[in-house]
């Protein structure tokens, strides 16, 4: 074969080649981004919470275990844990954050993942709002529906289990695949019903915590009570607890609840309470 023949196939095979080697690193390349990229988006959750808000949550295990013991004490350190339940509404959740950002506070949502499917886009907004503000996201299930997950006001773990991973369905279908949450609260509270010893077990084996309260601002018992009123039960809920986990609403209907807050909050701050989120 002709010495210039020869020369001229070897370049065209490693001009080939070299194409082939470039496409492979621009390849190998891609996928690093890729990974990065993915890495990135995970680190930017905590469970529960973004992780710059990490300085302002605590573990919701050891909390839960003092108020099953009813043991409210903290060594002389007060700490408060505002926690929000059956939300978010388009009109009672923007006027509670708006609030909680003014008083550089944070506090713990406890979603319904029904009321995330029925405000649509406002409350997609909201619930990525509370992530983006350094609040912390927990699960309150997706029906709240008592009949279906304590029928014969015993537990139903199926039900339960199923209805919980819908809400949390519903939530990485609005904060990212990669977002999760260990705290629930069960509605209604984990101390009203029966047959909670197998959800135990179950939240036990996934490293998961229900966690109840020990105040309230009774915005969902008895008569209906003016922000004033909620300010004075709060107050006397909480006294003499160095660990309070105040429940609230900030469902439709619970206006008062977000006019009385700014009180509530300089209630606690006045008397040296530092405001916690529960992971």
């Amino acid at each position: 074969m002709n010495k210039k023949i020869i020369i001229a196939a070897l370049a065209v095979v490693l001009v080939a080649g070299g194409i082939k080697t470039a496409s492979y690193l621009h390849e190998q390349k891609m996928i690093k981004i890729e990974q990065e990229r993915i890495e990135a988006e995970k680190k930017k959750y905590m469970i529960g919470c973004k992780n710059d808000a990490k300085q302002y949550s605590y573990d919701a295990k050891k909390i839960n275990e003092k108020l099953s013991k009813f043991d409210y004490s903290n060594d002389g350190k007060k700490m408060v844990f505002l926690t929000f339940d059956d939300g978010p509404s388009t009109t009672v959740t923007p006027e509670i954050l708006e609030t909680l950002k003014e008083n550089d506070v944070h506090a713990t949502f406890f979603v319904t993942g029904k009321a995330l499917k029925d405000g649509g886009k406002t409350s997609e907004e909201l619930l990525k709002q509370e992530l983006e503000d350094g609040h912390a996201i927990a699960s309150h299930s997706y029906s709240h529906d008592y009949s279906k997950l304590y029928p014969k006001r015993t537990l139903n773990l199926n039900n339960f289990t199923s209805d919980f991973e819908q809400a949390n369905q519903e939530m990485k279908r609005i904060l990212g695949k990669y977002f999760s949450t260990r705290v629930i609260r069960c509605p209604g509270g984990h101390m009203s019903w029966k047959g909670m010893d197998a959800l135990d077990e179950y939240l036990q084996e996934n490293n998961m915590v229900s966690i109840d309260w020990n105040s309230l601002n009774k915005d969902a018992e008895g008569p209906k009570k003016n922000a004033a009123q909620l300010v004075e039960v709060a107050k006397q809920q909480s006294k003499d607890k160095e660990i309070v986990v105040l429940l609230m609403h900030d469902t439709y209907g619970k206006e008062e609840t977000a006019k009385a807050l700014p009180d509530i909050i300089k209630y606690f701050k006045d008397n040296g309470y530092e405001f916690k989120t529960l992971r």
